[in-house]
């Protein structure tokens, strides 16, 4: 079992949570006619977001893997068109949504937390993160994270 979160490009989501989910779904039944660990099948922004993610997170597979074994910050992404999803270790996951969701903001791409039952949907919008349940809210990487989710604790 692994802790997955997602980012997105905001052209190809749609905003309504249950059209979302919809999409989301349909994403990841994995059917693009591509391989899923190769950063050159997705757009600009994903790919920039990849590039730097993987500095903390290095690749499992594809063509830019660690070679280090030792590393436990090794996680699996999948790469498609309008979508990169990645499975953490769970040991990870408080640094891992707080990397994302700094890299989601920086390169303007949307965030999704798929391993929350009601996970956050996150836009960019005039250089910020807003969520599409709670749309005054504003999410940033320094003042939220795993650290504000009571769920969290319980793990």
């Amino acid at each position: 079992m692994s802790y997955d979160l997602m980012v997105f490009r905001k052209e190809a989501a749609p905003k309504a949570r249950t059209d979302f989910m919809k999409w989301y779904q349909d994403q990841t039944e994995w059917t693009e006619e591509h391989s899923y660990n190769d950063p050159a099948n997705t757009s600009a922004e994903l790919r920039n977001w990849f590039m730097e993610m993987i500095q903390t997170f290095p690749a499992m597979n594809g063509p830019l893997a660690s070679d280090d074994d030792d590393n436990s910050n090794v996680s699996d992404y999948s790469i498609g068109k309008d979508v990169i999803y990645v499975a953490f270790a769970w040991s990870l996951a408080e640094q891992a949504y707080n990397k994302m969701l700094e890299l989601a903001e920086k390169h303007g791409v949307g965030f999704f937390d798929a391993s929350s039952d009601n996970g956050d949907i996150l836009f960019p919008d005039n250089g910020k993160l807003k969520s599409i349940d709670y749309p005054n809210k504003n999410y940033n990487s320094s003042t939220t994270g795993l650290e504000t989710k009571p769920w969290w604790k319980f793990w």
